[in-house]
């Protein structure tokens, strides 16, 4: 689930604070940044965990309905919403509910949250047409959920609000979180019961090594990555660049020079993207140039033995293979996902500006 357009936020955003905060202990560092992409993924579960939440309080409104209607002599509540079959098979899922029990999350504390959430699907349109078909197959049930949390949860500030103050990681994740609590959603099937498998915090060990290992590459060769920098710089020093800038520009000549089956354009494209998230207007434009620069005269010298573009730079005589942004370096894009999802999941690590910290937050 954590795919590495979120590992290169994290690490851009680890490695300022660890300059803000002395830069003096490293394993310190890492240790937050694999806490902060554990926190990502704690949010996934916290996320899908509201459906059951909802569901168990509505079941709690029918139950006080149906015996209002008894003793009254009038029609019974529908039993439609509470038996939804998705959101039952999301209740017994047994990843889900062993996660929530390990990490001691629940959503009772934050009831009157959720009864306003109840209070807004039985007012939505989507409810009311959900509620007036004549009959409800498995796959009405998983869409129903999944137009709620699209119009009524991705995008609610009271959430944000309430997913802030109980950890400042889950107000910087939220957006591309959503979009992951939608693909499961969608990838949900009745025949795999309670045994439906959720999203791994990590798809491999291998993006588990890629966060530690370019974390590790920026900070113990700044001083060459610097190097690089001021060369390309003309009569600019480093130290009068926009931080940021240069922040972005040392994660991202780690990543050229440590990862080889990473193309140096698609690691180019993610920092120029994430420049107008962090920096100047003006730094995306800069930083691809200098990047561009500094990697074309490595080539030159022999130092760096990658292709900017593999397309387009290597000798015809080899055979190029097809830079594979979509699973291995840009994320989890899925071919059965609807084009709006995947545009969601593409925009959505950029398209919020999160807060970096300047001094570590303990949690426990």
């Amino acid at each position: 689930m954590i795919n590495r357009e979120l590992i290169r936020t994290k690490i851009v955003q680890l490695v300022f604070a660890y300059y803000m905060n002395g830069g003096n202990n490293l394993d310190s560092a890492e240790k937050e940044l694999l806490f902060s992409l554990s926190k990502a993924y704690e949010l996934y579960n916290v996320l899908l965990s509201l459906i059951v939440a909802v569901t168990q309080e509505e079941f709690h409104r029918v139950e006080i309905g149906i015996a209002r209607a008894r003793r009254e002599g009038t029609e019974e509540p529908s039993m439609r919403f509470v038996q939804n079959q998705f959101a039952l098979q999301l209740e017994d899922n047994i990843q889900l509910r062993e996660y929530m029990e390990s990490r001691n999350q629940t959503w009772k504390d934050d009831i009157d949250f959720v009864r306003k959430i109840c209070t807004a699907i039985e007012q939505s349109d989507i409810y009311k047409e959900y509620m007036a078909l004549e009959t409800v197959s498995y796959e009405d049930d998983r869409e129903v959920w999944r137009k709620i949390y699209k119009h009524l949860i991705q995008n609610n500030e009271e959430l944000d609000a309430l997913l802030e103050e109980k950890s400042l990681y889950w107000n910087d994740d939220k957006e591309v979180i959503d979009t992951f609590v939608m693909k499961t959603i969608r990838r949900f099937q009745p025949e795999t019961k309670d045994k439906q498998e959720l999203l791994p915090e990590f798809k491999s060990d291998e993006d588990r090594d890629f966060a530690r290992k370019l974390f590790r590459a920026t900070i113990l060769n700044a001083g060459e990555y610097h190097g690089y920098i001021n060369s390309r710089s003309l009569n600019w020093d480093v130290k009068r660049l926009a931080y940021m800038d240069l922040i972005l520009m040392q994660v991202a000549l780690a990543e050229i020079m440590t990862m080889p089956n990473i193309p140096i354009n698609v690691t180019i494209n993610e920092y120029v993207e994430l420049a107008k998230t962090y920096s100047t207007s003006k730094s995306g434009s800069y930083i691809n140039g200098m990047l561009d620069a500094i990697a074309r005269k490595l080539i030159e010298k022999g130092i760096l033995l990658k292709y900017i573009d593999p397309e387009k730079d290597k000798p015809l005589k080899q055979t190029a293979k097809k830079p594979k942004k979509q699973e291995e370096e840009a994320g989890d894009s899925d071919p059965e996902t609807p084009a709006e999802e995947q545009e969601e999941a593409a925009k959505a690590t950029s398209a919020k500006k999160p807060r970096i910290r300047r001094t570590k937050k303990a949690e426990e």
